[in-house]
Order: structure tokens, then sequence, then C-alpha cells
């Protein structure tokens, strides 16, 4: 029924469009005079690496059980990277949806509403968790604590050079293997799930650099979220399968990813411990473990009636997201019963976001 009435909706729309090129509302269509006259009969979603497989699961559920809907198109460009490109206005030339390993934030959402995209639904779909690995022939000698993290890898570890060549420079306790950390890039919302959940963490060890927080906040950032450059940590792009691949020509590397890719190895990697807590289903779904995070969607109400299927694509992830559902298969972890009941009276409402909560 939802995609039916997209179709008609979708429909009515193409017809108006050469009126409203007429009346010089070519923004709504994304520009009259570049091919966008009628808005596109496919939904395009951009954004996280992390939430792309479970949004590609959905995408080619719906196109399978409603043969009239395209199958959704799915870019994993990062969450950064998404945002940016969801937010640059309304119309068939912008995305419909970005997929989000951490929620917007209140600069993103501005920068939308100077460009027209003033209505935002926001959807949180499941839950996640920033994973830290090795391979399963490693050494299998690591158990890290954000403390650890941030002496390895940060650019200015509590202020100062990071000289740490080794592990066990940072703590002896760990082996005296050289620090090799592949990760993801400053667009991920991997990246910034590490910099919040880890590397923060780490550095606020330190009450001076709490205090630095209330004196100096640029300071601060750099100081405590700034990662290396010098070859210790390694930007693998926006594939944390390629994470897993490096893990394996190198089992002495630690790599850093969304849990759901180490879930899909589990036979050729170990997960390390964080504070003495295994990344696991069941340590993220009550949040034990520190990396754990919400994944999320954001869908552009203006585009709602304007592109066929968006409404049902919306509908398939509510109908996707519940314990024995299709994302819990593909190793998302499913969220609080009542979370998830929250999160459908907003997909079903399309009921826009308020920015104040944002940070």
């Amino acid at each position: 029924m939802a995609g039916r009435a997209s179709a008609r909706a979708a429909t009515g729309f193409t017809a108006l469009a050469p009126a409203l090129c007429v009346l010089g509302l070519a923004g709504l269509l994304g520009g009259c005079d570049a091919g966008f006259g009628t808005p596109r009969d496919q939904i395009r979603a951009v954004g996280s690496s992390t939430v792309y497989p479970f949004a590609k699961a959905v995408a080619d559920s719906l196109a399978k059980s409603d043969p009239r809907i395209k199958s959704p198109i799915i870019e994993a460009n990062g969450t950064g990277a998404g945002l940016k490109l969801f937010c640059k206005g309304v119309g068939a030339s912008f995305p419909d949806i970005a997929n989000a390993s951490r929620r917007i934030r209140r600069t993103e959402y501005a920068e939308c509403a100077r460009n027209g995209v003033d209505r935002i639904v926001e959807i949180q779909v499941g839950l996640d968790g920033i994973a830290f690995a090795e391979a399963a022939s490693g050494p299998a000698r690591f158990a890290l604590s954000p403390v650890d993290i941030y002496k390895a890898i940060a650019a200015r570890p509590f202020g100062l050079p990071n000289r740490a060549r080794r592990w066990s420079d940072v703590n002896p306790a760990l082996p005296a293997e050289p620090i090799l950390v592949y990760g993801p890039p400053s667009t991920s919302g991997t990246r910034d799930a590490l910099k919040e959940l880890v590397l923060v963490r780490g550095c606020e060890s330190d009450p001076a650099m709490v205090a630095l927080k209330a004196r100096d906040r640029v300071r601060y950032a750099a100081t405590c979220t700034d990662v290396r450059s010098d070859g210790a940590y390694v930007d693998t792009g926006e594939n944390d399968n390629l994470v897993v691949q490096k893990l394996q020509a190198n089992p002495r590397a630690v790599g850093v990813f969304g849990y759901s890719y180490l879930a899909e190895n589990g036979d050729r990697l170990r997960g390390l411990t964080l504070d003495g807590v295994t990344p696991s289903y069941a340590t993220i779904a009550d949040f034990r473990y520190p990396g754990a995070r919400p994944l999320y969607i954001y869908v552009k109400a203006a585009h709602l009636e304007a592109i066929p299927g968006l409404k049902a694509f919306v509908a398939e992830w509510v109908a996707s997201w519940g314990p024995d559902g299709l994302l819990a298969r593909q190793g998302m972890v499913v969220e609080p019963d009542a979370v998830r009941a929250s999160n459908a009276r907003i997909a079903a409402a399309m009921a826009p976001l308020d920015p104040a909560g944002l940070n």
C-alpha cells in the first residue's frame, strides 16, 4: 500500500514539473535545465559505511517485496561526507537519505537549513559498537583501555609529541610490538565515535585535560582527538572490509571498525577487550562495552511525496529491525523495545527532528 501510494504521489509530482519550472520553482526539482525536470524514480541514500550493509539489505528486501519499486541506490562515503551531500539542497539532484553512525551535529543541521533542507526526520535504526580487533592468528596479548589507545594513536597525547613506537611504550603490560592501527578516515562516523567514545575518555583521565576543556576548547579538541599521521595509524578509507584484509595480512596489527564487521568475520578475527569488556552482541546491547553507539538514518521530508517508494523504504526499515528481523540476522544489535517503539512512531508520522537537543 505504501509503495502504491508513493508511486501515485510521484506521478502527480511529475505531471506538475513543467508548471513548476515555469513558475521558477526549479529548486524543488533540483533544476529544470539540467535534466531534473522530473523527479528521480529511484531512492538514493548516502553516508556511513557501517550502516551501508544494513541499508543495502533493507533495499534488497524492499525490491523483492514490491517489484514496482526500483532497488534504492546505497552509497558508502562516510557519515560526514554523506551528511554534507544530504544537506546541499532539496530536489532530484540531492540524496533522499543520509545513513549515519553518529547523530547529526548542530552545525550540520544549520548547514542543511541554510540550503532549504529544514524538515529532517531522524530515525534511530539500531545499535553497533566500534570494535578493536586483531587477526585470529595474532598474538592474543592485547587487553586495551581507552588510555592505552589514546597514548598509542593521539598526535599529541596530553599535549606532548607522540614518541611511542611500540605498544609496550604505552603500557608495559602490552606486547613489545610496533604500533600499527588500521582505521577509518576523518569523514567516517566510526572515526567520530573513536574520538568521542575512546580518545576523549583516555585524554580526560588526566585532570589537566579536563581543566583545559573549560579554558580552551580548541586546544582541548586538538589535544584529545587529533590522530597521529606518522604511520602508526593508517587511514584505510571508507571500506571496513579492507581493514579485515589488512589484519589478515599483518597479524600483529590492530584494526578499528564497526562491530558488525567483526561479527561477520568471527572465524578470521579476534575482538580485543576494552576496559576488560569483549565486544559482543550482548555487551553492546546493554552498553557495557565502552564503544557502543546508536545508528541512524536521516530522511528528507520534502522528498517523501516526490520520490517513488521512499515512504515504503522507511517502513521496510521498521519492519526489519526487530529481534527476529532481517537486520538482526545481518549482525545489527537490536535496540530495546521502548526505543524501537518510539522510533517506529517517528517513522510512521515522519515527525521532523527538533534541533534543540543537538550538540
